[in-house]
């Protein structure tokens, strides 16, 4: 096959949680096992997960990971606004990879600068699209929300800025498909409408040939061909988007495994830290904030959060702050990452307000720190070495805040390549640590489960080479269920 330019292609959705970022990441792969040079966009995304390039510049987790699934490192053109919730009404703006304010949802869809950031993720994609071939593009929630069409930067109008063909993705599990797509094609303008060349069914469950007339039904409706129908999977783990992908996770303890809780924060963010540990087949890994289900864990994990403050005083309310310093002095292991590691220590100050309107809250008393918060974020990717080992392990910092040694009861828990240090830790039962991402390393979950060898098979764990193999069956599978040659045909530059 000749490496020529092919057509920007864009994945968009009949709605939300469709399944876009999957199977934009499952395109991504499939373009690079063909020999080409893909690259994903997405103009704007809401979302907590969040990620920092190599540049240490920030954008949505769903762009990192396709770009992984590509073979290229991610930068900020791929996502050019992050938007990252803070309350129901208010977001953190993230533009081009810095923090360019705090907004609410009215200011931020109704205000007078929306056509700079029209002219920033046009500019964005123009740059992308001249060094990688094909982009492909992610849109976000449903392309049929008429209501936000004169304001929308993601959807149709970055289609048509891009000369994107246009597939839509439709989620069959949720039921009503049929009428999904229609009324989706209907209240599309003709001008859009031209832009839309083939539709995916997905998240099949069940016999597909029994579909086989309700997709010529779409077809004689739509007058689009559809190109493939997805059957839902459960054997690939890709990391998915944003926290709606909670509700789908273990909520309790289990006998006969090491139980390790994820306390469930309100605003919790990149959840993505535990995906190695929910792949370890020695640990049974849940999400909890019930005092009981804490207290049946063998290690807890506090995540990192948006809104660190807000959160510690809900786990004070509801008494999982106190059953957490219980089950440490009982003999559990304690951890905290970014918001978490915050938690653990003495205070939280927030007197510029950073976060919200809370002066100051004691934190938990695990660890001999005390945090400020600052207004200036940190974003970077970093290298570092795990208490004394000697293995480089790799990770990223994505926070606000500064946090201070009080005493000298704790060590340093990780030295970074530069030499900075990086977290604290009283024993090998309680550490924190601003670094996420530190669990993908083996050494660091090697310490955690070493209390427990003598009850667990010796084994280890690549995540990295784990990743690389699900986004490979990820590419398998849509190649098998979708018309990837068709793809291919409507994605020629004619000329």
């Amino acid at each position: 096959m000749s490496k020529h330019s092919l057509r920007p292609i864009m994945f968009a959705g009949t709605g939300s949680d469709v399944g876009k970022s999957v199977v934009a990441a499952a395109f991504c792969r499939i373009f690079l096992q063909d020999g080409y040079q893909p690259a994903p966009f997405k103009a704007q995304n809401m979302a907590l997960n969040s990620y920092a390039t190599p540049e240490g510049l920030e954008i949505g987790r769903a762009q990192a990971v396709q770009a992984e699934a590509a073979g290229i490192p991610c930068c900020t053109d791929m996502n050019p606004i992050l938007l990252k919730p803070t309350t129901d009404r208010m977001c953190q703006v993230v533009l081009n990879g810095r923090v360019a304010g705090n907004k609410s949802a009215a200011d931020y869809f109704n205000g007078t600068d929306r056509e700079r950031l029209r002219a920033e993720v046009h500019a964005a994609f123009d740059r992308l699209h001249a060094q990688f071939n094909p982009i492909v593009i992610e849109g976000a929630g449903s392309i049929a929300e008429v209501n936000l069409r004169s304001r929308d930067l993601v959807n149709m109008p970055m289609a048509q800025h891009a000369n994107a063909t246009v597939v839509l993705v439709a989620d069959i599990d949720r039921g009503g498909v049929i009428a999904s797509v229609y009324g989706t094609m209907m209240l599309l303008t003709e001008e859009e409408r031209r832009l839309v060349k083939g539709i995916i069914i997905n998240k099949f469950r069940g016999d597909i040939s029994l579909f086989t007339d309700g997709v010529k039904i779409i077809e004689d409706l739509c007058k689009v061909p559809v190109l493939g129908v997805i059957p839902y999977f459960k054997d690939i783990h890709i990391e998915a988007e944003d926290s709606v992908m909670l509700d789908l996770k273990n909520r309790t303890a289990v006998d006969g495994k090491v139980n390790v809780v994820v306390v469930l924060l309100r605003h919790m963010s990149n959840f993505t830290d535990f995906d190695v540990l929910e792949r370890d087949e020695r640990v049974h890994l849940f999400y909890s904030n019930n005092v009981d289900e804490i207290s049946k864990a063998d290690i807890i994990i506090i995540p990192g959060t948006k809104s660190t403050l807000a959160d510690l005083y809900e786990l004070r309310k509801n008494g999982a702050a106190a059953a957490i310093v219980k089950a440490y002095r009982d003999g559990k292991t304690v951890i905290g990452i970014c918001g978490g590691y915050q938690m653990l220590g003495m205070e939280l100050c927030d007197p510029q307000h950073v976060e919200g309107t809370i002066d100051a809250l004691p934190g938990l008393g695990l660890l001999p720190v005390r945090t400020t918060m600052q207004g200036e974020k940190v974003t970077r990717q970093v290298q570092f070495s795990f208490l004394d080992s000697p293995a480089i392990c790799e990770g990223y910092e994505i926070h606000m805040g500064e946090t201070e040694l009080l005493s000298g009861n704790a060590s340093t828990l990780n030295t970074l390549t530069s030499g900075n240090a990086d977290g604290v830790h009283v024993d090998s039962r309680c550490f924190g640590t601003y670094i996420h991402g530190i669990l993908d390393n083996a050494v660091v979950i090697d310490h955690l489960l070493a209390p427990f060898k003598s009850q667990l098979e010796t084994r280890t764990f690549d995540y990295k080479e784990f990743k690389e193999e699900q986004y490979n069956l990820l590419a398998n599978h849509v190649r098998r269920y979708v018309d990837v040659e068709k793809v291919y045909e409507m994605l020629e530059i004619r000329r």
